[in-house]
């Protein structure tokens, strides 16, 4: 409009179209053309005040015959093609076939594609992406939390909350979760999987470290427990890229909305538990879900009835048991640790890497794939969990690994320190399992004056200091110096000790 303000006084002015054209930079058939528009519509230099750019422009290009802002041709109903575009197999080209079916003077296929861009521009942003039907769901915890009140204490503990959003029907699923630790992580999955009724094809997760060890465009690594999940599942794992939100921006959109749906709404309610927290939430899912998009003229949940469910693959048989798996070395007395107790594996594994599976039942041993070893979860009592099956033979793997040979070690000490490996074996349920704690106390006692590790090896056998850490007190202490406490307990009967050996 600046242009043809310019135009206009230059032809008052009596300049030519070819030199106009020559100084604003333009053909002066453009400069031909707009004069004559603004003849046309009565318009000279000077124009008046109240001729601004937007009643210049109207005045010169409106289209005669035609209103404005409407349509040459029939148009067909674009939220209803947007939705259609959801399910699987359908493209702009199907859909303008089945248009000029219905309407034969209807637009081309490419004023039919541009006019179908247009609409999906004037939707909300995360709807810009094309999203198939069953295809994806994207994950994420939101960063805001829920207060819930200890009733008992009066303690306010914060809770986390996760978002789910369905790629093509954008339904919606949220729940509170006390962390963000790998066990709630998942859990969330699967109660995810169980709202849904079926499996899509894919989860786009953020990096989060529950489930991803290293952010990768090209190779990410998952977590192990998490992929195993997924595999059971059937469903695959296709995180964002690190610092692109854009990658899962339905579902920081709908986080966004689950914010204003959920913490909004409940923000003056006072939650005493989990699982009262969590119903709240799941009626503000069903609003959240039976809420009209008013774009698309439909709901969330109508709209995953009509095309998203019949997409989804069926659940698995049974729901997926939480297991966390862990790397373990085989020791010497052929058990592995799992939080603070030990199980036992066959004994040629001996310094073999193994996986371990965790359950909250079971403890599951795997050597290269194959279950080696199997045990019922221990969270009391023995620390030891051995099978029978797993103990060696006369002809161990590792035979230089035997009772002999830690008494053989202890005998260079002196016969006191002999005694004392002897009765450690001796007071175990397997001499094999009290290996490492031989093995520990005779490197303690590596480097010291033989005479003092005598005196500290009577004194543990006497007191009945039968372990590790009792035997590194007194040798702190310095109570081998100390007299002996009055008294006697039983004798050890054991035809190797030389002399009568004490302990309680």
């Amino acid at each position: 409009m600046r242009q043809i303000r310019q135009m206009l006084r230059l032809a008052r002015d009596g300049v030519s179209a070819r030199e106009i054209g020559r100084t604003l930079r333009i053909a002066r058939s453009t400069v031909q053309d707009n004069l004559g528009r603004a003849a046309a519509a009565g318009l000279t230099w000077p124009l008046g005040p109240e001729i601004t750019d937007a009643v210049l422009e109207e005045r010169l290009f409106a289209r005669a015959g035609v209103k404005q802002g409407a349509r040459r041709r029939v148009e067909p109903d674009w939220p209803s093609l947007a939705r259609e575009m959801r399910r699987p197999g359908v493209n702009l080209m199907v859909l303008w076939e089945e248009y000029r079916d219905a309407h034969p003077g209807g637009y081309g296929y490419s004023r039919f594609c541009d006019l179908f861009r247009e609409f999906e521009r004037r939707l909300t942003p995360v709807m810009r992406q094309h999203h198939a039907a069953g295809d994806k769901v994207f994950v994420d915890y939101s960063g805001k939390k829920v207060p819930v009140v200890d009733p008992s204490t009066g303690v306010v503990r914060e809770a986390e909350i996760f978002v789910a959003v369905l790629g093509a029907s954008s339904l919606t699923y949220a729940e509170a979760t006390w962390s963000q630790a790998l066990p709630d992580w998942i859990g969330a999955h699967v109660r995810l999987f169980r709202f849904l009724g079926g499996v899509p094809r894919l989860v786009v997760p953020d990096n989060l470290k529950s489930g991803i060890h290293k952010a990768s465009f090209y190779d990410p690594e998952l977590n192990r427990s998490y992929g195993m999940m997924a595999h059971h599942y059937g469903v695959g794992i296709l995180p964002a890229r690190p610092r692109k939100p854009r990658d899962k921006a339905k579902v920081e959109a709908g986080v966004r909305f689950a914010q204003t749906y959920i913490l909004g709404r409940l923000r003056r309610l006072t939650f005493f538990s989990l699982a009262e927290c969590n119903a709240a939430i799941a009626t503000m899912v069903e609003r959240i879900n039976a809420h009209l998009m008013r774009r698309l003229g439909t709901s969330r949940r109508a709209l995953f009835e009509a095309v998203e469910r019949p997409a989804l693959r069926p659940l698995p048989a049974g729901e997926y048991e939480f297991a966390e798996w862990r790397l373990a070395r085989v020791n010497l007395d052929y058990h592995v640790e799992a939080s603070g107790f030990l199980y036992s594996v066959p004994h040629g594994l001996i310094r073999e890497q193994v996986d371990l599976r965790l359950t909250t039942r079971t403890v599951e041993v795997f050597h290269r794939g194959q279950r080696v070893a199997a045990h019922e979860r221990r969270y009391g009592g023995s620390r030891h969990g051995t099978d029978p099956d797993h103990m060696p033979s006369a002809h161990r793997r590792y035979a230089e690994w035997t009772p002999e040979r830690f008494r053989r070690w202890a005998r260079a000490f002196g016969p006191e320190t002999e005694g004392l490996v002897i009765a450690m074996l001796h007071h175990r349920p397997h001499p094999e399992q009290g290996f490492r704690t031989c093995l520990g106390v005779l490197r303690l006692f590596r480097g010291l004056d033989p005479a003092r590790v005598e005196a500290v090896s009577a004194r543990a056998v006497a007191v009945g200091a039968l372990t590790y850490k009792s035997i590194a007190s007194i040798l702190a202490n310095n109570l081998d110096r100390a007299p002996r406490p009055s008294g006697s307990a039983p004798v050890i009967d054991h035809p190797n000790l030389r002399g009568p050996r004490y302990f309680h």
